[in-house]
């Protein structure tokens, strides 16, 4: 270990940064985050440390570095572009026993600046010894987006109830298990909902009644493709102790949930296994009131032609705590694999979407609305009533020549998208795996210019497969 990681407290200490550019700007800024008392040395300050010299928040005590100023400050930064005044800036410090830094110059610093996650009062640091910055960096966004943002109200909250915690719990075996709940739990929920007065209940409340109150999140996991969930869905599953997924939930996905948390499926197929949506309410529930952190993980997003509505109201009438992560839909996301822009100003200037699967009970479509041209009209779960709905749109004005596109099994390695015409969706429709989209504008024509995700390189390297009028081009 070359370099020993400390942090340094900074509050109110004076530092010296020799240089007034961009590169020095750069640093100052990162000290007066650490509340420190910025000195400067430097010929002319550019704008932005000019702006701070003004606004008194930095000191500009001479027009060129002296031995004297380094005497009375507890470190030294040299940013400047004159490779001998930086290395007399290094020596002099060096001399008086003074933590250094030469920008960009590791042989003379007695310390480095480390690629910081801030989440005050939350810090990790991270630091290749100067060997490599950019995998430093690279390895600060990847550590960004694991840690989420509440983490510093979570610490700072907490430290202000260590001495409560320790009064009542006497044992650190006891301490760390009431910590661990809370951080695992409503607590951190609540937090994240930036809900602070109702998690500062939900702290005394676990303190004073050794209350375990537990908490859903509905979660939108996207169309298919894992790169697609979002960084917030993610970090809810990784947090779950139950995972409740429905079948349009992706296997990559699903490998993306805690090692030890409980998955069970709760989906339902077109003429397959059901699970009855009463019985879903009611193990959402039931996991809540066991004090568990649940995930309902749910295709596309939970409120596009999901349940999402309906289960959160259950849990709202048993006063259970919830929270929503919403998904990127299958319209927004199959479409975009396969090249098909949902509005586009020389095609369609408006997008609809509806769903083909409805209660026995519902109202009739509006057709004539969904008929309409110059529009893009995106239709869920339609293809056992291709035939109907093409009928349909073309009895209220559709044109049978209007292009058509089959999306099965969006943005996943699976991807088939197979384009036709209003007149033989039906046939098209037939032919479709699922899950699929049923795709109807004259945006559809785009798809074979536009084509990018496999398909396009697939199509140039063989014949197009005809079924009649119909173009299949599959991914493999």
């Amino acid at each position: 270990m070359h370099y020993f990681p400390v942090f340094a407290d900074l509050n109110n200490r004076p530092v010296l940064v020799v240089g007034g550019g961009a590169v020095a700007a750069r640093k100052v800024n990162l000290l007066l985050k650490a509340n420190a008392q910025v000195r400067i040395a430097a010929q002319k300050l550019n704008a932005e440390l000019t702006a701070l010299f003004e606004q008194e928040r930095i000191i500009w005590i001479a027009k060129s570095f002296s031995a004297e100023q380094v005497r009375n400050v507890f470190l030294v930064i040299a940013a400047t572009d004159d490779e001998q005044l930086n290395e007399r800036v290094f020596r002099v410090a060096e001399s008086q026993q003074k933590l250094v830094n030469v920008v960009d110059d590791q042989t003379r610093c007695s310390f480095i600046f480390p690629s910081i996650i801030d989440r005050s009062p939350i810090q990790v640091a991270i630091s290749s010894g100067g060997s490599a910055p950019v995998l430093a960096r690279l390895l600060r966004e990847k550590l960004e987006a694991l840690l989420p943002q509440h983490l510093g109200a979570m610490a700072e909250i907490s430290g202000k109830w260590r001495h409560k915690v320790k009064t009542k719990l006497k044992t650190v075996t006891e301490r760390r298990r009431f910590w661990e709940s809370l951080f695992n739990g409503r607590f951190s929920q609540l937090l994240k909902n930036r809900q602070t007065e109702a998690a500062k209940k939900e702290l005394e409340l676990q303190l004073d009644k050794d209350y375990c109150g537990g908490f859903v999140s509905l979660v939108g996991a996207g169309p298919g493709d894992a790169g697609l969930l979002t960084l917030k869905g993610l970090q809810e599953i990784q947090q779950a102790d139950v995972v409740l997924y429905d079948a349009l939930v992706s296997e990559d996905i699903l490998e993306l949930v805690r090692r030890d948390a409980e998955l069970v499926f709760v989906g339902k197929r077109a003429q397959g296994k059901q699970v009855t949506q009463e019985h879903t309410n009611r193990l959402l529930a039931d996991y809540a009131k066991q004090g568990k952190r649940v995930v309902r993980l749910k295709g596309g997003d939970p409120f596009v032609f999901g349940r999402g509505g309906e289960e959160l109201e259950v849990l709202a009438q048993q006063h259970i705590p919830f929270s929503v992560v919403p998904g990127i839909t299958a319209a927004i996301g199959a479409t975009a694999y396969a090249g098909i822009p949902l509005t586009h100003r020389d095609y369609a200037q408006s997008a609809v979407f509806v769903t083909g699967h409805r209660k026995a009970d519902a109202s009739d479509i509006e057709w004539q609305t969904l008929a309409r041209g110059n529009q893009t009209l995106v239709i869920y779960m339609g293809t056992l009533k291709a035939k109907d709905i093409a009928e349909r749109l073309c009895q209220f004005g559709r044109a049978g020549s209007t292009p058509v596109a089959v999306i099965s099994q969006g943005t996943q390695e699976t991807q088939i998208t197979q384009t036709g015409t209003l007149e033989n969706l039906a046939e098209i429709a037939e032919h479709a795996p699922t899950p699929a989209l049923i795709v109807v504008g004259e945006v559809v024509a785009l798809h074979k210019k536009l084509a990018w995700f496999g398909e396009q390189k697939l199509a140039q390297k063989r014949p197009h497969f005809t079924l009649e009028s119909l173009r299949i081009e599959r991914v493999a």
